[in-house]
């Protein structure tokens, strides 16, 4: 019996979601059982031509469609198509859902559908004792093992004594045969004809768990209605997959995880690169700007370039240029002319951008350059995440040439990080750099669409003849524009349209003249003017919201800080701790810079400070320097998020210290029942 370690109560069949499928399938054997779950995790594996990306995307939106939340973790190589049949070239895509509140994708997944032995080797270290494989024979071929590092096909030692799989419920399945043969009218080749197994095993997932499959079945007419063949014998395999689940005695249970209970709105799954398009739109819309991206496509940042190419309808015009520099080059001339710019890259991008940054700082234009981190240093890990970019976005110029930081959380998140980033940069007259990252540019969730009112009004106050006299207008001589007068409360420069009469003015990347902004070698003058453009990035945190500390008890000792995609296995390493027994406080940062105002105010409160990061310890770094706290690092880079299993023993360890006490977090450790636990929502 297929039997996933989480608990679970029984109900009849007949309380399973409709499904476009049963009608002209066979109805449900009155032998299978049906079990309950708050949640799964399940990841699809195969070779990077096997379409697991695809097939984990279309059973995340039957998911999403379904009412469930969910996070996911596509993970994929590098290579437009490595070596088939090796490690190197395993494509995965896992999915965490669940009818409560979740964090992260999950650690371990219970269920794991393995295409072929590379991908069975790569992924079943991953496994939690009790999980189930579901695997594909096909391609167990004496080739195909020695590819993949295995002497024996491991599927020959079920249930001996040396069985390396003994540990889980292993179900081999030919889902390429069955595939093959459930295809055959439509005259494909073989080869063809085996592309549609991950449909199949898409439609035996989609079956077990109750998954609606309308979203599935509309997906494929619209995507091969020019292939009627291709289209036809896709629809057999996925419709053959969730009967051969139907009547199979392989599986005789199969899984209800209830929708989650969401506060009332509208939702759609959405990916992080998605979310920051459209919160680049939105940007545009509530400043009245009309919004240029200049890019240079890169890994994994070009899904904005591709998303926001489709808006024109918006005002968004996009630029793929020759290379990076002449990239932003378009996007500083744009704001410049009176548009919103914006920029998007990775991490070698921004080393390649770092001199004309320092031109945006220098001229103070509105600029947005939004750095998607991945695994470095160099070209790196292009297809993995990291988040090592914070001190290149702090100091990665020459000169004093200081950059507000903004940074999301989550995928949903990068909606709202987008539209702040905006903000500050228009209002400020600054440049901005966003750090999303891998994890949360691929991964999804699902995000509650905003109301447009709910968003805030961006002014551009674009200076005019009438709102802008220098000082000689005063003194009764001629007027002349002065290009660096500065608002008292933002000390932002005006922003001049050209060919807006009266307002000719020097622009350029040599130091200014405070007011007039003539060129200046005058030492007191750059001094001054150094100092002033540091006071005006400093100046934001006035505009900031009081930094949120979730400390149920309030009786925390020790504080677990971090930014960007850390949130989610933070949150839930802290719910792990907490349903131990023990006390342990959260918050997490947006504004990296400037820090929010009271930040410092809250380091004082606790004994200890952890700060998990995905590199050898920035943002703990940063922490030290400014408000002389023993910030403590919990570091991986691995090129994948943080597990929240192997935090919540850190964090554990940490608290014990602190109070004095052993802690022991038992099941609510590596491998807890639940993530379910109060805690601020995404």
């Amino acid at each position: 019996m297929l039997r996933i370690l989480r608990r679970a109560t029984t109900v009849n069949s007949a309380q399973l979601p409709s499904t476009g499928l049963r009608e002209s399938g066979p109805t449900v054997s009155q032998t299978k059982q049906v079990k309950q779950l708050d949640r799964v995790i399940i990841r699809f594996a195969g070779d990077s031509g096997d379409g697991m990306q695809l097939t984990g995307d279309r059973f995340t939106q039957e998911s999403a469609v379904f009412g469930n939340d969910l996070v996911t973790l596509p993970n994929f190589p590098a290579e437009i198509r490595a070596p088939q049949g090796t490690l190197p070239g395993v494509s995965s895509f896992q999915v965490h859902f669940a009818d409560h509140d979740i964090l992260t994708a999950g650690d371990r997944p219970d269920v794991l559908v393995a295409m072929n032995p590379a991908a069975l080797k790569a992924n079943v270290g991953d496994l939690p004792k009790g999980a189930a494989i579901i695997v594909d024979t096909h391609d167990f071929t004496k080739r195909n093992l020695d590819k993949a590092g295995y002497d024996t096909n491991p599927l020959d030692l079920l249930g001996d004594a040396n069985d390396p799989l003994g540990d889980f419920q292993v179900h081999p399945v030919d889902l390429t045969g069955m595939t093959v043969e459930a295809v055959k009218e439509y005259g494909l080749s073989r080869k063809d004809a085996a592309r549609a197994k991950n449909m199949f095993a898409l439609g035996l997932l989609s079956w077990m768990y109750g998954r609606p499959t309308e979203p599935t079945t509309a997906f494929l007419e619209n995507k091969f209605k020019k292939a009627p063949a291709i289209l036809g014998a896709n629809l057999t395999a996925f419709k053959a997959g969730w009967n051969f689940g139907e009547t199979t005695e392989t599986f005789v249970v199969r899984y209800e995880i209830k929708p989650a209970k969401l506060p009332e709105g509208t939702y759609r799954n959405i990916t992080g690169n998605l979310a920051l398009s459209y919160g680049l739109i939105a940007a545009g819309v509530r400043s009245g700007l009309p919004v240029f991206l200049g890019s240079y496509p890169i890994t994994p940042a070009s899904d904005i370039l591709h998303e926001l190419s489709k808006h024109k309808a918006f005002g968004v015009t996009t630029l793929q240029a020759e290379d990076e520099i002449a990239g932003i080059g378009a996007a500083i001339g744009a704001s410049f002319a009176g548009s919103l710019g914006v920029t998007t890259t990775s991490g070698p991008g921004i080393a390649l951008k770092s001199e004309a940054i320092g031109l945006a700082v220098m001229t103070e234009l509105p600029l947005l350059v939004i750095d998607v981190q991945r695994g470095g240093p160099s070209t790196g890990l292009p297809t993995k995440t990291e988040q090592a970019d914070l001190m290149q976005a702090m100091y990665g110029r020459n000169g004093e040439a200081p950059v507000p930081i903004v940074a999301p959380q989550s995928p949903g998140d990068c909606f709202s990080a987008a539209v702040e980033a905006a903000r500050i940069a228009i209002t400020y007259r600054t440049p901005v750099m966003l750090l999303s990252d891998g994890y949360l540019a691929n991964g999804s969730e699902p995000w509650q669409v905003p109301s447009i009112d709910d968003l805030p009004v961006i002014d551009p106050d674009f200076a005019t003849a009438l709102n802008h006299a220098s000082p000689k207008a005063a003194e009764g001589e001629p007027d002349e524009f002065w290009p660096y007068l500065r608002d008292q409360e933002t000390l932002a420069r005006p922003w001049a349209i050209p060919g807006t009469p009266g307002l000719e003015h020097r622009i350029g990347g040599l130091e200014k003249g405070e007011g007039h902004g003539n060129i200046s070698y005058d030492p007191a003058n750059h001094d001054l003017m150094v100092r002033t453009r540091q006071a005006k990035i400093e100046a934001i945190a006035k505009s900031l919201p009081p930094l949120e500390v979730d400390d149920p008890s309030g009786e925390a000792k020790v504080l677990v800080i971090g930014w960007g995609s850390t949130y989610g296995p933070i949150g839930a390493a802290c719910r792990r701790v907490r349903r131990a027994g023990y006390h342990v406080a959260q918050t997490h940062l947006r504004h990296l810079n400037p820090f929010p105002a009271d930040l410092g105010d809250v380091l004082k409160r606790y004994d200890k400070v952890l700060v998990p990061e995905m590199n050898l310890g920035q943002l703990s770094r940063l922490l030290r320097a400014e408000f002389l706290v023993d910030a403590i690092g919990y570091n991986h880079v691995r090129g994948l998020p943080l597990k929240a299993a192997e935090l919540a023993e850190a964090v554990g360890q940490l608290v014990g210290e602190a109070e004095g006490t052993e802690v022991d977090l038992g099941e609510h450790g590596l491998n807890p029942p639940s993530d379910h636990e109060e805690a601020p929502s995404r």
